[in-house]
């Protein structure tokens, strides 16, 4: 079972289903059944190697047509549930954490309300895109506690799912203290638990 505090359970089910098709137990076992996780030695077996990262993100691109984007979250997830790596970690070592809402709201309404909350906090983000498959807005943290020397990132990321609604993720990037997933985990739900609130008091 993934951790709670990977990055992989900041992405809903909801979303990743509406954006691949697949859930994320279902694209765990499917990497499961091409030996990704590697094997020990058994008998005269020798023991198997697990795919490196960059092999199993390139399988789910070339062989299902993932999008990029969705090809990292599902490998780190793997990863994580699997062993392959510490939960929160990401490739170059650096640890992240992320926590998601869904929201009763077209894709670009979710944004707005998310980022208007960080921007009272943050300030505004430093950038903004959009795509058909997700919008995002980034915020530089300079100075983060727990983070790299260059500081800390957040992204928010929001993934259209059905029926007119949106999950949005938050992702807190670059830190280079496991000891600050927990603590940052919270302050993410409860950014999202605000922006709720602000996105049904506009719908009321």
């Amino acid at each position: 079972m993934t951790p709670i505090n990977s990055s992989s359970e900041g992405i809903s089910d909801e979303a990743l289903i509406a954006a691949t098709g697949r859930s994320r137990d279902d694209w765990f076992a499917l990497l499961d059944e091409q030996g990704m996780a590697g094997a020990p030695a058994h008998g005269r077996w020798p023991s198997k190697p697990a795919w490196p990262h960059p092999q199993i993100a390139r399988w789910l691109h070339d062989e299902h047509g993932v999008d990029a984007w969705w090809c990292q979250g599902i490998t780190v997830g793997y990863e994580q549930a699997r062993g392959l790596r510490r939960p929160g970690q990401r490739a170059d070592g650096t640890f992240e954490v992320s926590a998601s809402k869904t929201f009763a709201l077209e894709q670009t309404q979710a944004l707005d309300v998310v980022v208007a909350v960080l921007t009272a906090s943050l300030g505004a983000p430093s950038s903004r895109s959009s795509t058909a498959a997700y919008a995002t807005a980034r915020w530089p943290l300079p100075g983060q506690i727990g983070a790299t020397e260059s500081g800390g990132s957040l992204l928010a990321t929001a993934n259209p799912t059905k029926n007119g609604r949106t999950s949005v993720t938050l992702t807190n990037q670059r830190l280079a203290d496991p000891g600050a997933l927990a603590p940052v985990k919270i302050a993410l739900t409860a950014w999202l638990a605000a922006a709720g609130f602000e996105a049904t008091r506009a719908l009321g």
